[in-house]
């Protein structure tokens, strides 16, 4: 985390009833403060997630992660506790692109994420091998084993694989626009001119760092 990077506070609680008490949100606020230290300006939105314990989804964590990719923040997790078994959440969060840091297990980063992901990783190089050596004992005893080759098949793979991943990500990033978008229209901005100087003059810059321009806004629209 930058000295001047902004951040965005994710609290959670387990009911509407705790949420509504604001039972244990005040010590997730003094932990994100005492985090924070001298740097509390920097913080840019609090975000409160009601969990049910029966449902999996989380629309503040998503608008918190949104928030994050279109303003380059840190998220910080007040309360990881029991999520940081939840393999499906530290994924989301890896896969979101977003540096993320927590109050109660300071080490859990997105570092530690990369951490298991390199674990899997060589987990499935084992198995590989494995893989491998039973092929290699399949052949000695005589079995036919196919060789077809890949190589040109792979390389076309890769390639879509590429292409794909670019769409998601512009799918996404207009995902995460989207609102902001409808507020300028909503405030008046009806031109793609208008639209690309308000969203400049919010600090939101285009997919390639730059300041937006008319064409970029029309690319945006086209996938809102």
């Amino acid at each position: 985390m930058s000295p001047n990077q902004p951040v965005v506070s994710y609290l959670r609680v387990s009911t509407a009833r705790q949420g509504r008490s604001g039972l244990g949100l005040e010590a997730q606020r003094e932990a994100v403060s005492e985090f924070l230290g001298a740097d509390a300006a920097r913080l840019l939105q609090e975000f409160l997630e009601v969990e049910s314990g029966r449902n999996s989804s989380r629309p503040q964590l998503e608008r918190a992660l949104a928030l994050c990719r279109l303003r380059k923040a840190v998220l910080i997790v007040a309360k990881l506790d029991r999520l940081a078994r939840d393999a499906h959440f530290l994924l989301g969060l890896e896969r979101a692109g977003v540096e993320f840091a927590c109050c109660d297990i300071p080490g859990a980063t997105r570092f530690t994420v990369g951490v298991m992901a390199m674990v899997a990783e060589e987990e499935a190089r084992m198995i590989s091998a494995r893989t491998k050596a039973a092929l290699a004992a399949a052949k000695r005893r005589g079995v036919r084993l196919g060789r077809p080759n890949l190589t040109g098949r792979a390389r076309r793979m890769g390639t879509m694989a590429s292409i794909e991943r670019r769409r998601a990500q512009a799918a996404q990033r207009a995902v995460d626009l989207a609102p902001t978008v409808r507020e300028l229209q909503a405030a008046g901005a009806a031109s793609l001119q208008a639209i690309a100087e308000g969203l400049n003059e919010r600090g939101l810059t285009a997919s390639r760092g730059g300041p937006w321009s008319p064409t970029q806004v029309s690319r945006l629209l086209s996938r809102i």
